[in-house]
């Protein structure tokens, strides 16, 4: 069978698409894994070379905001993992804005040293992509 090339101009922006889905449903998957169980290396893989980074601990504190490097956020989760540490991490909504930015909006549980859960986060994500990937944009854990 010999394919022309708009034949295969065509079934490459056939498949097109479905890479980019996949991407972004692996790194949201990914991401989720991470915050689950605490690894900052793992959930700063999925970020780009900057994130947008808020954290909002407190009523009492100012909201941490910074946009900071892969290697600042690893060590920011670091900490907060520590302080904070994971009992659960689940998505509450997936979507997509109005001009096609990918979010995800996340409820994150932790406990203390002896299981018991002490509170929560809402988490929101904003993933763009970066030259044909989807990656972590920024990311805004607000106490609840």
């Amino acid at each position: 069978m010999k394919l022309h090339i708009p034949q295969i101009i065509f079934l490459l922006f056939l498949f097109f698409p479905l890479t980019n889905i996949y991407g972004q449903e692996e790194v949201i998957s990914n991401a989720k894994l991470a915050i689950k169980s605490g690894s900052s290396k793992d959930l700063t893989k999925h970020f780009y070379n900057t994130v947008e980074l808020k954290i909002s601990a407190n009523d009492n504190e100012p909201v941490t905001s910074n946009n900071c490097s892969k290697t600042q956020a690893e060590y920011v989760f670091k900490n907060f993992f520590k302080d904070y540490y994971p009992q659960d991490f689940t998505y509450v909504h997936q979507g997509t804005s109005k001009d096609g930015m990918k979010y995800a909006i996340g409820k994150y549980t932790y406990k203390d040293s002896t299981g018991k859960v002490l509170g929560s986060f809402r988490v929101f994500m904003k993933l763009k992509v970066y030259d044909g990937t989807y990656l972590i944009d920024e990311i805004d854990f607000s106490k609840e």
